[in-house]
């Protein structure tokens, strides 16, 4: 397979139109909030049911996974890729750093849908949870994204 560029609108929509659960995390969830972040790569959090429909959906653009639907969910995570690199997380829970349990029902229920150019959407994390799916390891960088967050947190609470 040819590798291709993907256009991040595109990658959005298609996401939204295949109706899988999925929440943009990562440093590109802080990118769409506005924040001075960089980053190369796409991070999902994905409902383990919906891994079929959030492969399909992105076939067209070229996307391939490294893994089956199976494999993928006794894995917990899988990757797809061609032009860009999207890793794919698949858990119904997830233990913080700090030992919290962050479960992926809770935060959809409480996800923002972010507007990009066009009108395409897509689904994050609120802050709270976006916070708390950076404490799912212990990197030195998403030490630096907390606290832009919790900065983020404090400027919408004050308007």
């Amino acid at each position: 397979m040819e590798s291709q560029v993907v256009e991040e609108r595109d990658l959005f929509d298609a996401i939204a139109r295949s109706g899988a659960r999925a929440l943009l995390i990562g440093r590109r969830a802080l990118v769409v909030l506005g924040l001075p972040v960089m980053t190369a790569d796409y991070d999902f959090w994905l409902h383990a049911d919906d891994v079929e429909v959030f492969n399909q959906g992105l076939i067209a653009m070229g996307l391939a996974s490294s893994h089956t639907p199976a494999d993928a969910r006794k894995r917990g995570r899988y990757v797809l890729e061609n032009g860009e690199h999207v890793d794919v997380l698949i858990a119904r829970e997830v233990r913080t750093v700090t030992g919290e349990t962050v479960t992926f029902d809770s935060t959809w229920n409480r996800r923002e849908l972010a507007t990009l150019g066009g009108g395409v959407q897509v689904a994050i994390p609120c802050i709270d949870d976006l916070i708390a799916t950076k404490r799912f390891a212990p990197r030195p960088k998403d030490h630096e994204d907390i606290r832009l967050l919790e900065v983020l947190r404090s400027s919408r609470l004050r308007k």
